[in-house]
């Protein structure tokens, strides 16, 4: 049996060694997962460059809705050729239109900027009113994948969209359940949706310098990327 591929989120330097060391098979890369993942800094992405693994960094220049300004896209393109030119694998990307579609002018614009890099269509599709329509649209613009939850919360609970979007596919385009990945719930995903990967940030919690709190500079928490959570769900995939 071919072993599931771990794709893990990360958003610093500890966590991307932390998940390389641990055997993720590729690395998303981010700052700010806590806001669901920003564009990471020039610094993050040239140690990336020298990762033994393919890297896709995140696209996305704010906080906020996938629907982006003119000068935003000239901020993204601007960040994809700086991808480029440090020699990662990939990007990730998306952006919608007021009503929720897939922003196809600008979408085309960032794919055609990005080539001959891979690129994942993220999980600005899990906004779209008419997925099986949204999923032709990204194999027309060129993505290699989908990162989406099945338009729920989490992937656990968009099992049976996720399912669909796969049989839709068809194998022109992979779909990439993320969202609510963990050990405890990704057997349960793999028994209905056939996938050979899978999206995950296997992290924990660490409690922040009780001073710093005080200050305002940080939450009490923030979430880490944790080198044994990736080992135990390289291990459920592996099975």
């Amino acid at each position: 049996m071919t072993s599931i591929r771990l794709e893990v989120c990360v958003e610093d330097a500890a966590g991307l060694a932390a998940a390389i060391t641990a055997g993720a098979d590729r690395i998303e890369l981010c700052s700010a997962l806590a806001l669901g993942g920003l564009t990471p800094s020039p610094g993050l992405i040239a140690i990336a460059a020298r990762a033994p693994v393919p890297v896709r960094a995140m696209i996305r220049p704010r906080a906020g809705s996938f629907v982006f300004t003119p000068d935003e896209v000239s901020q993204m393109l601007a960040d994809i050729e700086a991808v480029k030119m440090a020699g990662l694998a990939g990007v990730v990307l998306g952006a919608n239109t007021a009503d929720g579609r897939l922003d196809t002018a600008v979408l085309a614009t960032l794919r055609a900027a990005a080539r001959p890099l891979a690129a994942t269509l993220h999980r600005a599709f899990d906004l779209v009113p008419d997925p099986l329509e949204a999923l032709e649209t990204a194999i027309q613009l060129g993505f290699d994948r989908i990162l989406t939850s099945g338009l729920a919360r989490t992937a656990p609970e968009g099992t049976d969209m996720l399912a669909a979007l796969v049989e839709r596919a068809a194998g022109r385009i992979g779909i990439l359940p993320g969202s609510g990945i963990s050990v405890e719930t990704v057997e349960a995903i793999l028994s209905r949706v056939d996938v050979n990967e899978v999206h995950a940030s296997c992290s924990t919690a660490l409690r922040e310098q009780a001073q710093a709190v005080a200050l305002g500079f940080t939450p009490a928490e923030r979430r880490v990327t944790d080198g044994q959570t990736v080992r135990a769900l390289k291990a459920k995939l592996a099975r």
